[in-house]
Parts: C-alpha cells; sequence; structure tokens
C-alpha cells in the first residue's frame, strides 16, 4: 500500500474519530465544554478533511487552511445568512453554524494547533528516529549508507 494512500487512510479514520468525540462530548458534556469542545473539533475536522483530499500537505499548511476556512465560517455568520440557511437544514446548521461569537475565533485555532502537532507527531513517528526530514523510512533501507550529517549516500 502507497504512502498517500495510507496518508488517506489514517485521515479517514482521524475524521471519524473527530466526528465521534463530537457526538459523545455532547451526549456527556454541557455548557462551555460542548460549545467549545465542539469548535476545537470543528477545526480539527476541517483539518483532517484537508489531509484527505491533499495528502502530501504540511501540518502548517493544513493547519492554516483548516483555521482560514472555519474563521471564514464565522465570520460569515455575521452576515445572517448562516442562520437563514439554518433554519431550513440541519446540515447548513452543523456546517455553518447559525450566529456569530467572538470566542469561537480562539477556539478554532486550539483546534488548528492540537492538529497540527498530532499530524506532526504522526508524521515523525512514521519516519522513524534519525531519519532525514522528508524521506519516510530512510534508516534501516537496505543499499542506502548514511554518513555522518545524517544524509543519504550510495552504499556499497
Amino acid at each position: 500500500m502507497g504512502t498517500l494512500v495510507r496518508t488517506r487512510l489514517v485521515a479517514g479514520g482521524a475524521a471519524l474519530l473527530t466526528v465521534g468525540a463530537g457526538l459523545g462530548i455532547r451526549g456527556v458534556g454541557g455548557g462551555d465544554v460542548v460549545k467549545y469542545g465542539g469548535d476545537a473539533l470543528y477545526t480539527v475536522l476541517v483539518y483532517t478533511l484537508v489531509v484527505l483530499v491533499a495528502p502530501r500537505v504540511r501540518p502548517l499548511v493544513a493547519g492554516g487552511a483548516a483555521l482560514g476556512f472555519s474563521w471564514a465560517v464565522e465570520l460569515l455568520q455575521l452576515t445572517g445568512l448562516p442562520a437563514e440557511l439554518a433554519a431550513r437544514s440541519v446540515l447548513a446548521r452543523l456546517v455553518l453554524g447559525s450566529t456569530f461569537n467572538a470566542p469561537d475565533l480562539l477556539w478554532y485555532a486550539v483546534g488548528a494547533v492540537a492538529a497540527g502537532l498530532g499530524h506532526a507527531g504522526v508524521t515523525r513517528w512514521r519516519r522513524g528516529p534519525g531519519s532525514p526530514r522528508g524521506v519516510p523510512g530512510a534508516r534501516g533501507v537496505p543499499g542506502v549508507r548514511h554518513g555522518a550529517a545524517g544524509g543519504r549516500s550510495p552504499g556499497p
């Protein structure tokens, strides 16, 4: 299985877990935990969808895209259009919300940072200790000798 397929599978699984976490906190939590936890998870879900569509995306770029999208949706709520659409559609209410709330902007950033840190950690873990940046699994590859600076050089 190729790296891109594997990345997409992990991102898809993360998206499903994120939706499950969102439903879970709604079921057991209350008040601000549900509200702001849901905001952070919204951005985490957008992040996972960015990685699903563009599996080679770097964590900083994916985080910026997810945060930008989340902030754009929140700012769109100032127009009243999402509230109008939410009154007609449950899906629109879930995706667009209905009313602007400034603290949501902070919690979207929390979600983007958390997702980015998780993505970076998984990426480092997959590369393995000591692997050159951007070369998944390069350490231990037969026929590849690593010099003192950690670079790759042809084997004997």
